[in-house]
């Protein structure tokens, strides 16, 4: 076991995964530039020594890129796609949603699309163009799965398991997660390392993981919510009440059978999550749990997100515009005691 950083487990992960199969090569802007970074958050450093022909520096051109690592992986390889930051996933929606989502399915099962996409997401005093959570823009495309990493361990273990998967996956990453180093150290950065075995090891696509246990109401979150919804149990533990906070982690599918456990255990749910609150992702979980599990709830659903507004650049808008520890605090307190 080694303490490492979510940017050091992503990194090592890739080494290995290319390492164990030839047919896996990385695609980016930025990433295999020699004495660079290492993409925008230094996932990739150092990586292009060992695989000069495997880290493929692209053009500013989201479009052409992702369309290439499509064209690849129907032929066979196992692309990993950076893309420098989530917001740019637009200029690449036709390759990803028209043609990455739909192939197998158009095809009957013959033609397989195995590529990684790796998104950074969050508010990190970029504005509005550079901060998206674009979570909410792929959960509700078939095809894709789609998963949000909040530690090392599950970084390098759903990383794994999505170059190993024969259909496209999309890994969300937080910018205040990475524990990135130097020129790339984020401010406001959550301290998201934890221990990570030497062997080999994988971590399912479809799970959601039970951070905290409790019994009085349950917390759904992910990526640096996640890490919030922890602040806010502990928080709310002094007062007595015991939350069960659950890191929802594959949010296409939804792992309805763990959150339908702690629902029928707490009948009360919070969920928080970083992007506007009108269409997120929370809505949709939301409603599945009223439709599968309403008759375990005592009380309606609670949702803590962001405002319906792009996110600001001032760090004092910012700040008010994204949910912490404290805002969920308050939305268990209210909730618990009604």
């Amino acid at each position: 076991m080694r303490r490492l950083s979510i940017a050091e487990s992503l990194r090592e992960g890739i080494a290995e995964e290319m390492r164990r199969d030839s047919s896996v090569f990385c695609m980016g802007e930025d990433i295999a530039v020699p004495g660079g970074w290492g993409g925008a958050f230094t996932v990739t450093l150092g990586l292009e020594e060992e695989f000069p022909d495997r880290m493929l520096d692209t053009p500013i051109a989201e479009l052409g890129f992702f369309g290439a690592a499509v064209g690849a992986a129907m032929m066979g390889m196992r692309p990993i796609v950076d893309v420098q930051y989530s917001d740019f996933l637009f200029l690449a929606m036709d390759q990803i949603v028209n043609n990455a989502a739909k192939m197998r399915y158009m095809s009957g099962g013959t033609i397989k699309v195995p590529m990684v996409m790796r998104a950074p997401v969050g508010a990190t005093g970029r504005g509005s163009q550079h901060a998206q959570n674009m979570e909410r823009y792929f959960v509700g495309v078939p095809g894709i799965k789609v998963v949000a990493v909040s530690d090392a361990y599950d970084a390098k273990g759903i990383l794994r398991s999505a170059v190993r998967d024969d259909n496209p996956v999309l890994i969300f990453e937080h910018k205040l997660l990475y524990g990135s180093k130097g020129a790339r150290t984020e401010p406001g950065a959550v301290d998201a390392t934890s221990d990570v075995p030497d062997g080999d090891y994988t971590v399912p696509l479809d799970r959601a993981v039970v951070r905290r246990p409790g019994r009085d109401v349950t917390i759904l979150a992910w990526l640096l919510m996640a890490h919030f919804a922890r602040q806010a149990a502990d928080r709310v533990a002094a007062e007595g009440i015991d939350a069960e906070v659950i890191d929802v982690r594959s949010l296409s599918p939804i792992d309805h059978a763990t959150i339908g456990h702690s629902v029928r255990k707490t009948g009360r749910v919070v969920i928080v999550e970083e992007g506007p609150i009108t269409g997120g992702v929370g809505a949709e979980i939301a409603a599945a749990i009223t439709e599968r599990f309403g008759d375990s709830l005592l009380a309606p659903v609670v949702r803590v997100a962001s405002a319906d507004v792009p996110v600001p650049f001032s760090p004092v808008l910012e700040d008010a515009y994204r949910p912490d520890a404290a805002r969920i605090v308050a939305a268990v307190r209210d909730l618990v005691r009604d």
